[in-house]
């Protein structure tokens, strides 16, 4: 079936199911009112001495934990609005929640005095008016896809985690398996309403959108990749593709797929040496470097190279392949590059599943409550050989016994790299891999023993660029969705290149301009917040 018929045969129904949300003129700086069922949630003001507040002061990294004066627990932008004039009036710093997945303390921190959880936020649905699909940021990734499924067979490019929370997993760009093929999550936000403080310390909502004619445009680019807690709380996103056209929902945005066509490759550890990894590293970097490109015709595989260290017992690559005319070929020559040369995994596994199952894999373990230190990259090319040396030797180090230390590399670029690098706040706009260093323990008396390992992987990976991914030669900076304090100590940044310039390159001095203007006493900000002009 051509993507043509299958639009035009979901038209008719998306028409129908169009007229029955309804709405009414709105002031052009605001969002559309709608009926709203079921009811939105009252606004729920719980203190220690409720039952509930331990579950809800501990959703995030299990290295940290706050004690706020209050959780409001909340149902409405209304409601946002009301509950940050009152912490505001009060004097309590304000820190936001959604899905609850942040690596560092910027919820979880002795200062913040209120938090604001969003979870109850969930409604998804399409809104006329803005010709555009209207989601809550309390909404799941699982929950989004699921409902741009049923009800019109559509999808955005964002994470593979089911239960990550939209409310944050978009305002830092926002990448997962279809963005090579269609590109991230903010390539396709049409419109924000953000909830911002202004001077007088009042909490207003405001609408702002891609439109370059919108007074508001500036908030809206803040928040394709500006990163969370910086400029305000966002109650609402809209999202459509920047090219669609007309007000059929259908074809609005990317059609799902039909199906995936997933792989696992495993390999024991115990087969694997110093000359073989050094193989299957330069195998995978030289594949992404050569096919990459914003019209490579394999824009639809997706894999992760995983590395857990030795005492894990193996190390794997995994993904999936948009099942479309030739998907099985397109698999076949990426496994048969990547792995040339090596020895035979030990398991191997290819399947097919449908769009709806595809996109709750992984559903059982989300890393909450695990004590964690994360780190980014992004590698413009594959890197050299001494870092593949330096990886060896902290994944099989004998003195340091722990097996959940891990690297990754994952896909990257392809349409991705067809936006311009300041056509959004994401600037990192021809990178070919996404790298994660990863750490996850359990025992708080271990904490220094993780750390310190991480921390000087990482280093040690780039001691040729001052312990950092220095933006412009093979690497590029680093993710601002996975922040790590460290890039603003020079204890461990000793490139001279500032914390701010490796998330957000260029674009700095121009979300610095917007957070003076929409958040101007400083109420939205943590550790690497964006500071004001």
């Amino acid at each position: 079936m051509t993507e043509h018929t299958r639009r035009t045969l979901l038209a008719s129904a998306a028409a129908t199911a169009a007229t029955s949300v309804l709405t009414k003129p709105a002031a052009a700086d605001v969002a559309p009112a709608r009926a709203e069922w079921p009811p939105p949630l009252h606004i729920t003001r719980i203190t220690q001495e409720d039952p509930r507040y331990d579950d809800l002061v501990h959703r995030g990294n299990g290295r940290f934990a706050g004690t706020p004066d209050v959780v409001y627990v909340v149902g409405s932008t209304e409601q946002v609005v009301d509950v940050v004039t009152e912490a505001v009036h009060q004097g309590r710093r304000i820190a936001t929640r959604s899905g609850g997945h942040c690596y560092e303390d910027f919820v979880d921190n002795p200062s913040v005095r209120a938090i604001i959880d969003l979870s109850g936020m969930t409604r998804i649905y399409y809104d006329p008016r803005r010709r555009a699909f209207a989601v809550e940021p309390g909404a799941t990734l699982g929950e989004l896809y699921r409902m741009l499924h049923l009800g019109w067979d559509v999808t955005v490019p964002a994470g593979w985690h089911p239960l990550v929370g939209v409310g944050g997993h978009i305002l830092g760009g926002g990448y997962g398996a279809l963005g090579r093929a269609h590109g991230l999550a903010v390539d396709h936000l049409y419109a924000v309403e953000v909830v911002v403080v202004d001077r007088s310390g009042k909490a207003h909502a405001v609408y702002a959108s891609r439109d370059p004619d919108d007074k508001n445009h500036d908030l809206w680019w803040a928040h394709t990749g500006g990163g969370g807690g910086n400029f305000g709380i966002v109650t609402r996103y809209w999202l459509r593709s920047p090219e669609a056209t007309g007000d059929d929902p259908t074809g609005l945005l990317p059609l799902a797929p039909t199906s995936m066509l997933h792989f696992s490759l495993d390999w024991n550890w115990d087969d694997i040496d110093e000359h073989t990894l050094t193989r299957l590293l330069t195998n995978h970097g030289s594949w992404f470097e050569a096919h990459s490109a914003p019209n490579s015709p394999d824009l639809g595989v997706y894999s992760e190279l995983t590395l857990f260290r030795k005492p894990f017992g193996s190390l794997g690559l995994s993904g999936e392949v948009i099942d479309e005319p030739g998907a099985d070929q397109r698999l076949t020559d990426h496994l048969a590059a990547v792995t040339a040369g090596i020895g035979a995994p030990s398991t191997t596994q290819r399947y097919r599943l449908r769009w709806s199952a595809a996109t709750h894999q992984g559903i059982g373990e989300d890393g909450k409550g695990w004590r964690m230190k994360v780190k980014s990259a992004y590698q413009r090319k594959r890197l050299t050989l001494k870092q593949i040396r330096t990886i060896h030797h902290y994944l099989t180090r004998t003195d340091y016994t722990h097996p959940h230390g891990a690297i990754g590399f994952n896909a990257y670029g392809g349409r991705i790299n067809a936006v311009g690098t300041t056509a959004t706040a994401t600037s990192h706009r021809d990178s070919i891999l996404s790298l994660v260093f990863m750490a996850g323990w359990d025992d708080p008396a271990e904490d220094d023993r993780h750390l310190t390992w991480i921390r000087e992987f990482y280093r040690d990976v780039y001691a040729d660029t001052g312990g950092v991914p220095v933006p412009g030669g093979a690497s590029d900076g680093a993710y601002i969705n996975i922040p790590d304090t460290d890039l603003a100590d020079p204890a461990w940044n000793t490139s001279n290149v500032a914390w701010y310039r490796l998330y957000y390159k260029e674009n700095y001095p121009r979300l610095q301009r917007i957070k003076g203007r929409w958040d101007p006493l400083d109420v939205f900000r943590h550790a690497l917040s964006i500071r004001p002009a």
